[in-house]
C-alpha cells in the first residue's frame, strides 16, 4: 500500500499521478484505519488491553505514513513549481 519512493527523482507528472493515486486511497484507508479502530474499542470492552493497545498504535502508523507520503509528495510538487 505504501513504498518509500525518491519523490525528488521523478518527474512532474509523474509526482501528480502518485498524488492522485494517493488521494483516490484516501477512503480506503480511512476505512482501514475505521475497522482496526472498531475492533480496537470492541476488544477494550469485551477482552482486554493488550491488544486494542496494538491495533491502535497499528492505525497510527498507517495513518501516519500516508499523511507523510502525501505531504511530502506535495512539498516536492509545490518546490518544482516555484522554481519554474
Amino acid at each position: 500500500m505504501f513504498s518509500s519512493k525518491d519523490y525528488s527523482k521523478m518527474t512532474l507528472e509523474e509526482l501528480v499521478s502518485e498524488e492522485k493515486k494517493l488521494k483516490s486511497q484516501k477512503i480506503t484507508t480511512a476505512v482501514i484505519i475505521g475497522i482496526i479502530v472498531g475492533i480496537a474499542v470492541y476488544s477494550a470492552t469485551h477482552k482486554g488491553f493488550v491488544l486494542p493497545i496494538i491495533l491502535l498504535i497499528f492505525s497510527l502508523i498507517i495513518g501516519s505514513r500516508y499523511s507523510k507520503n502525501l505531504k511530502s509528495i506535495q512539498t516536492e510538487i509545490s518546490r518544482r513549481d516555484t522554481v519554474r
